[in-house]
């Protein structure tokens, strides 16, 4: 009997039994993309995925009619999520929320089953959660940019030349949607407001510098053009799409780790790589972010350097 035409079936990963549901559900339906894709790619990535994932609360971004279906972020571990998923109880205003941590291939391969397509982790680990260990600038190109992804390019640029000055360590990844992110790895030793402020404060002096290209403006109609700097996502509760997380965009594209001399490749896109092509990818470059937690740094140099800069 072909047990993929069955409607439930079960597959081991490690000493878990995961149960699966509906496995040739089309989540992207012009590429034929099933669930079970989408499990086999997360279950073939994790071990370079769970070290983004591992320890920190996780949103769960939903899509189980399909990428074009409806969809939602799913906070709150549901009752039916089996015991061996980790959680942790997160505070918030008026409450708290029990949410997922995702420290196990089998867990990754459980929230595929879930047509948990993207799963995004908080920027700080479960045990210390009011201290961010990683800094996100998203660089968001406008709607009307006729340059395409050049003007990204050229902003990413600038802005790592800037940390860098600064004594960080950034590091550079495609988002598989519009732009690119920059990521800076921390020491755990800054809460969340001073990190905002100081990445809020680099996104201002690189937009002055450059005023006619860049902003910081969170208005769309107030950018007249010009690429967006975006570092929002630095705050409590806020999360960033996991690196080799795939998008649900049309062809699957995954968020991807880069290494800076890549920034040159003319053929560099925000959706350059997919669930397909990733693992050919893999095959001929090294892991760009292997020496990723080598590259923490404290800000409190860094906000020296950038008050002599101001």
């Amino acid at each position: 009997m072909n047990t993929r035409t069955r409607t439930r079936e079960e597959i081991r990963v490690g000493s878990r039994t995961v149960p699966l549901s509906n496995p040739d559900k089309e989540l992207f339906p012009d590429d034929g993309i099933t669930k079970a894709e989408l499990i086999d790619y997360y279950r073939g990535i994790a071990p370079l995925m769970l070290s983004h994932l591992r320890g920190r609360p996780l949103v769960m971004e939903r899509y189980p009619d399909g990428y074009e279906g409806n969809s939602f972020y799913h906070k709150d571990v549901p009752d039916y999520f089996p015991d061996w998923i980790r959680t942790v109880r997160v505070p918030k205003e008026g409450g708290h929320l029990t949410m997922a941590v995702c420290d196990d291939t089998a867990t990754l391969v459980y929230l595929a089953n879930q047509a948990c397509i993207t799963p995004h982790p908080w920027l700080s680990p479960a045990d210390c959660l009011d201290c961010p260990d990683r800094l996100v600038f998203d660089l968001d190109p406008p709607d009307s940019a006729r340059d395409g992804f050049e003007s990204v390019r050229w902003g990413a640029r600038r802005l790592g030349d800037l940390l860098t000055e600064l004594g960080l360590r950034p590091a550079l990844m495609t988002t598989g949607s519009r732009g690119l992110h920059l990521l800076v790895p921390l020491d755990r030793r800054t809460d969340f407001d001073t990190a905002r402020h100081f990445a809020r404060r680099v996104a201002d002096l690189l937009a002055a510098r450059h005023s006619d290209r860049l902003t910081t403006e969170v208005r769309k109609n107030k950018r007249r053009g010009r690429l967006y700097l975006d570092t929002q996502r630095n705050a409590y509760a806020q999360t960033s799409v996991a690196p080799y997380a795939v998008r649900a965009r049309p062809h699957a594209p995954v968020a991807t780790p880069l290494a800076w001399t890549e920034l040159d490749d003319p053929e560099l896109g925000p959706r350059r790589w997919t669930l397909r092509t990733l693992p050919e990818r893999l095959d001929k470059h090294e892991n760009p972010w292997k020496d990723l937690s080598r590259c923490r740094r404290s800000l409190d140099r860094a906000r020296h350097h950038l008050n002599d800069l101001a």
